[in-house]
């Protein structure tokens, strides 16, 4: 059995779908082929349930690629604001939670049955549990596959959209798919790596904290990379085998291993001010006590035990100020792919148009969203990537 289309779309997620909307509604016959039970799955779990979808402040500077510039064509021409206006068409109800931070009021099955309704409103063609076996370019481009249940099926159009997601969460369905596909064809692939995922510490660094898991305080998190210093603050929360959190997740996208990171526990604050006045009594009681004014109190006796000064000179004094700003830590590792919420590396920018996402070789061939070498910040910024990326290829195809 062979469907022929104007345009095939692999991937059933946020960009495929976004594609596939934008596509149909320039009446163009569009078919997504999906390998799960379902659509968007990714969706469905993102944001605690409640699917942070945009960010309000997104700019180039909240992403990762190898081409700072890449992202600012698709970004410009498909905006927070558009989809602001997608879910409000909907009725569907949304909040702001913090640095313009997007999410549902109720569940992430809103954004999903949203896209669903605007795929039928655009005669888009949803295959779903079919599993692609081998993609071929003759005329066009032809994908043998088969649907569960079903017998083998051909899928033959002039237009190939590859949007299969990264590594992150293998379980469910995350695959090296859409890079393999993109070898296949000549395309330059970027060494993919864990992005926005836990850090784990080494065996002492691990026994001198992990203790402490569930104990979480606001820092600031950096580290150096090529293109100059990262830093990001937001909270840190000790785990059971390193370290997480918002400040943590941000950081890990730019960490290599056995490169430090700097953790700056007391931001803006100073934490020995008191001792600054003559009758203050320079006790550890009293240092114990000023500590937890700043920090959670396990983690202040914690730095305490582990800092106490050796004398109650000011230098002394200040070398902990010091210390409590610049914190030097060298994980072990990442929590891999199975934590991750998103994958960097991927898909070479510069093998891609950065107006259609359209490869440079092969004409036809189109990658958005994950599987390309754009990786956002945490807080909705790899949502708006994808449907960004996904418009940009849909009002193309």
């Amino acid at each position: 059995m062979t469907h022929s289309f104007d345009a095939l779309i692999l991937g059933g997620g946020a960009a495929g779908l976004m594609c596939a909307i934008e596509a149909g509604k320039r009446g163009r016959r569009v078919a997504v082929l999906e390998h799960a039970d379902r659509l968007g799955k990714k969706i469905l779990i993102s944001g605690g349930g409640r699917c942070n979808f945009t960010n309000l402040h997104c700019r180039p500077e909240n992403f990762l690629s190898s081409n700072p510039h890449f992202t600012k064509s698709a970004l410009a021409r498909y905006t927070p604001t558009d989809f602001i206006a997608l879910v409000e068409k909907h009725r569907i109800p949304y909040h702001e939670k913090t640095l313009g931070q997007l999410f549902c009021d109720r569940s992430a099955t809103d954004i999903l049955a949203m896209l669903e309704t605007e795929c039928r409103d655009a005669n888009v063609t949803i295959f779903l549990q079919t599993k692609i076996q081998q993609v071929e370019r003759t005329a066009d481009f032809v994908v043998h596959s088969k649907i569960a249940g079903s017998e083998n099926a051909a899928f033959r159009a002039p237009a190939l959209v590859v949007a299969t997601g990264g590594l992150s969460i293998p379980k469910i369905g995350a695959t090296s798919f859409g890079y393999d596909l993109a070898r296949q064809f000549g395309i330059t692939i970027r060494d993919p790596w864990p992005a926005l995922v836990p850090l784990t510490l080494g065996p002492e660094d691990c026994s001198r904290y992990c203790d402490l898991a569930g104990v979480s305080t606001e820092i600031i998190a950096s580290t150096i990379t090529p293109h100059g210093a990262q830093q990001f603050r937001e909270k840190m929360l000790i785990t059971h085998r390193g370290l997480s959190g918002p400040a943590i997740l941000q950081i890990s996208s730019y960490w290599k291993k056995r490169q430090p990171i700097l953790i700056d526990l007391a931001p803006g604050r100073e934490l020995t001010a008191a001792f600054r006045d003559p009758k203050t009594p320079r006790t550890r009681q009293t240092l114990r006590t000023e500590l937890r004014n700043f920090l959670p109190h396990r983690l202040a006796d914690r730095w305490l035990d582990l800092h106490t000064p050796n004398s109650w000179t000011n230098q002394a004094l200040a070398d902990l100020e010091n210390q409590a700003h610049s914190w030097e830590i060298s994980p072990s590792g990442t929590e891999g792919y199975e934590k991750a919420e998103v994958t960097a590396g991927g898909v070479d920018t510069d093998e891609l148009s950065a107006k259609t996402m359209e490869s440079r070789k092969v004409s036809g061939l189109f990658f958005i969203g994950e599987v390309v070498d754009v990786t956002g910040h945490l807080g909705g910024f790899n949502f708006q990537w994808a449907w960004s990326s996904g418009a940009a290829a849909g009002r193309t195809l």
